[in-house]
């Protein structure tokens, strides 16, 4: 131990800068990463994948089904009458036909509505707890309690990325919702596949990035050091037939130092046209998907975008919330539908939209909406699903899902398969048994697939 200390204060002494992108807490973890010489070089998928990459906008606090994708007109006959833990209350927004699909959706989604006919909506979603964070570990990790691998960690683990000079696994949230980061932890898999927290409440990449620039020391001379101090690290690690940990350090400073050069004009959004940047529109969630665009083109394996801090869509107050919340999500959901379809990656990319769970079509109060996890709506864009196509469905009221109903482990299940990966096959031995992202469920949902 005294020796790894040496090393690392040598590191930190001469001022190298490796501590950027999360180099610190991948040392923090100092979990092995296997026998592979570098864990995240991309792999071989067990099937032709249909997606190489996945962005997934989390909308924390839960988002109401029957105020945005799931319009319930018998909620209105209803109105007043009493229901599960409270007295049904419609919408206050109008719904209409969009798109050649004719896919409804609610008037909170001007912008989104242009682009019905590319999603895929999951109106059979639910889920086994209505509590926030359970229900985060459930739908970011596959289990309730604390703490599993997260689903990216899982993804990079089966797949590696492409870049081998940026994070596999990104995940842009400024702040920190209410689990925080056991909801993009790595667990019990090697520390190389945690992902890598970025605060996206203003990108700056100076800011962002840590030690992002070395002052004292010239390019040439950081690789001399690193070169130096990998040596000694091998040369160490050549007696000793396996030390995981000291795998995992080697790796993880070769990829610091090879991210200083690229993370930089990865987070850089004023390389972008004032066109595309007025697209995305302001705002830090606008921000955060025009970096998740950038990141996917790069070769990022999977970018996490989190509206905003804590669960700003748990509308228990007024439902009237949820039209703030899309009025600031909208419009750049929609720049990224089209941005990437005009690059020709939404094909290779798969979007996800959710939260942790939906709002009960019950009032909580006179106007807000409480916990919903029985019957709520999740929908994908590109990456090889269906096109202006709804899956599913709730009851009349919106209470229970009840046609195609998918469970998370189905949703999981779904994404890895799209990816290439049998969720079954997908597997990490820990504690003498063998783990995986679905554990003992999970069934594919063939019917969204193109």
């Amino acid at each position: 131990m005294h020796s790894m200390f040496s090393r690392r204060e040598m590191l930190t002494r001469s001022g190298t800068g490796f501590g950027m992108l999360g180099l610190s807490s991948v040392l923090a973890n100092e979990v092995g990463a296997g026998s592979s010489p570098d864990p995240m070089v991309p792999k071989k998928t067990h099937f032709p994948a249909k997606a190489k990459n996945i962005i997934f906008l989390f909308m924390n606090g839960g988002p109401s089904h029957v105020d945005t994708f799931d319009p319930k007109p018998e909620l209105k006959k209803q109105e007043g009458k009493p229901g599960k833990g409270g007295n049904y209350m419609p919408s206050p927004y109008s719904f209409k036909q969009y798109g050649e699909s004719g896919i409804p959706m609610s008037e909170i989604y001007p912008h989104l509505s242009e682009c019905a006919d590319e999603l895929c909506i999951l109106n059979g979603m639910h889920t086994s707890t209505p509590n926030h964070e359970p229900g985060l570990l459930m739908m970011n990790s596959g289990a309730q309690q604390p703490v599993r691998p997260c689903l990216g960690s899982w993804v990079t683990y089966g797949l590696g990325t492409e870049n081998q000079n940026l994070p596999g696994f990104v995940v842009l949230c400024p702040g920190k919702p209410v689990v925080g980061p056991a909801l993009w932890g790595n667990s019990f898999l090697p520390g190389i596949f945690q992902g890598t927290h970025i605060n996206n409440s203003k990108i700056d990449p100076k800011n962002v990035i840590g030690h992002i620039q070395n002052r004292n020391l010239s390019s040439t001379s950081q690789r001399q050091l690193l070169d130096l101090l990998q040596q000694i690290n091998r040369k160490h690690l050549e007696k000793r037939e396996q030390d995981a940990q000291l795998e995992a350090r080697i790796q993880s400073l070769e990829i610091a130092y090879r991210m200083q050069f690229e993370a930089q004009d990865a987070f850089d959004v004023s390389n972008e046209s004032d066109t595309t940047q007025k697209a995305y529109g302001p705002g830090q969630f606008a921000n955060g998907c025009l970096v998740a665009r950038r990141l996917v083109e790069r070769g990022v394996r999977m970018v996490q975008v989190y509206y905003g801090s804590g669960q700003p869509w748990d509308a228990h107050g007024d439902i009237m919330d949820h039209k703030r919340d899309a009025g600031h999500s909208d419009q750049a959901i929609a720049a990224l539908i089209k941005d990437l379809k005009q690059r020709g990656l939404l094909n290779e990319t798969l979007i996800v939209w959710g939260g942790e769970f939906g709002r009960t079509p019950t009032a909580q109060g006179s106007k807000g909406r409480n916990h919903h996890n029985t019957g709520f709506t999740t929908w994908l864009c590109g990456g090889g699903v269906k096109r202006g196509h709804i899956h599913g469905a709730t009851d009349e009221l919106g209470v229970n899902a009840v046609e195609n109903r998918m469970d998370v482990h189905d949703l999981h299940a779904t994404m890895l398969h799209l990816l290439g990966l049998d969720h079954e096959k997908l597997t990490y031995r820990y504690s003498g048994r063998d783990f995986r992202l679905t554990d003992v469920h999970g069934n594919v949902a063939h019917e969204i697939i193109a």
